[in-house]
């Protein structure tokens, strides 16, 4: 391939230089001289040398790549000596052990040759966070040692999910980062701080599926999502906080399908959306807070749809409607409260449609703009929703 290549490129060039010159013809020589035989003999030689250096050249190049193979596979086979070694670490009865496993396990995702290792290095530690454990037993004198045993491994569970936000902080392709690999919280309890500020989601997976949020801060300040998803479908929030504080949505999934808030907090205030989505589809507000608070509306969709508010707040105050849609759509009120004080309606779509109110309270004290999609029905005003006086009159 490589001499039919040049081959060709030869014959091109000729070719264009002939047309170039506007040549007709050759002009026949009976005999040719001393010189022209020397300039035959040079170019003969020239064609031989020129064939001679491109067999070398592909010589050195299939060379080059069955080392670089060579140094692949030996890199592979060191780096998996080193994860045995770190597993088997990790799996130590003594938690000091284990945190060396997990700086070690840390320390291979970032040396990794490539992406799948240092995935399987992430997959490992998320794994230890699945795994079950005993809880604190208290520290009455009788359990001084299971007590002291269950904070020395809560220690090393909260030293992986520093390691893993810190990591994931750092700029994609930079040395160290971690940004576009998956991360698996499925069902694991997150009783420590996990922070994703300034984090960028353009890729992979990033589940909490079935997490159980028990203390400790979630943040994900500053962060930017356009890509990926980041999943917390059927969570349960009981204590703690999650926070988006000025994050952006141009683009992705951020989903709390069926999740749970029965007490903690999560903060979307002042976060941009200007695409994406965020859903809450089937989920149970039975306490806590979820603040939208000086959010910015100018794309994208926040979902409740089939959402049940049966006690806890959600809270719009001074969030700005420019363009999207947020939908209630056949979302059950029968406690709880839902705040769109002195929120702006300039413009976008925000929905009750099929939504029904039994209890509890939606307020839109000192909002302006457009009165939302199906909230009235026939003119009348449920008794727990408040409206502005400009809103009354006006039909559904």
């Amino acid at each position: 391939m490589a001499f039919i290549a040049a081959i060709a490129v030869a014959a091109a060039v000729f070719y264009t230089g002939w047309d170039l010159l506007d040549v007709h013809g050759l002009k026949p020589e009976r005999r040719i001289d001393s010189k022209t035989l020397f300039d035959l003999v040079k170019l003969s030689f020239g064609v031989v040398a020129g064939a001679g250096a491109l067999v070398a050249l592909v010589v050195a190049y299939r060379r080059q790549r069955v080392d670089e193979a060579g140094a692949h596979r030996e890199d592979t086979r060191l780096h998996t000596e080193r994860f045995s070694h770190a597993v088997d670490k990790l799996g130590s009865d003594s938690p000091a052990v284990q945190l060396g496993g997990v700086h070690a396990l840390a320390g291979l995702a970032d040396d990794a040759p490539d992406d799948s290792l240092r995935q399987t290095c992430i997959d490992v530690l998320c794994a230890y966070l699945q795994l079950p454990f005993t809880p604190d037993p208290g520290s009455g004198p009788t359990h001084q040692e299971e007590h002291h045993r269950y904070l020395a491994l809560r220690k090393v569970r909260h030293t992986i999910l520093r390691l893993i936000g810190d990591h994931y902080r750092r700029p994609k392709g930079t040395h160290r980062s971690w940004q576009g690999c998956d991360l698996d919280f499925t069902g694991v309890i997150i009783d420590g701080p996990l922070n994703f500020d300034g984090a960028t989601f353009s890729g992979g997976l990033v589940s909490f599926g079935g997490a159980t949020f028990s203390g400790g801060r979630v943040s994900f300040g500053g962060a930017t999502f356009s890509g990926g998803r980041v999943s917390f479908g059927g969570a349960t929030f009981s204590g703690g906080r999650v926070s988006f504080d000025r994050s952006t949505f141009s683009d992705g999934t951020v989903s709390f399908d069926h999740a749970t808030f029965s007490d903690g907090m999560l903060y979307f205030g002042g976060a941009t959306f200007s695409g994406g989505l965020v859903s809450f589809g089937g989920a149970t507000f039975s306490g806590g807070t979820v603040s939208f608070h000086g959010a910015t509306f100018s794309g994208g969709r926040a979902v409740f749809a089939h959402a049940m508010f049966s006690g806890g707040a959600v809270h719009f105050g001074s969030a700005t409607f420019s363009d999207g849609m947020v939908s209630f759509g056949r979302a059950t009120f029968s406690d709880g409260r839902v705040s769109f004080g002195g929120a702006t309606f300039s413009d976008g779509r925000v929905s009750f449609g099929g939504a029904t109110f039994s209890g509890g309270r939606v307020s839109f004290d000192a909002a302006t703009g457009s009165r939302p999609h199906g909230l009235l029905n026939a003119g009348s005003v449920p008794s727990i929703i408040t409206l502005p006086l400009a809103w009354l009159p006006l039909n559904p």
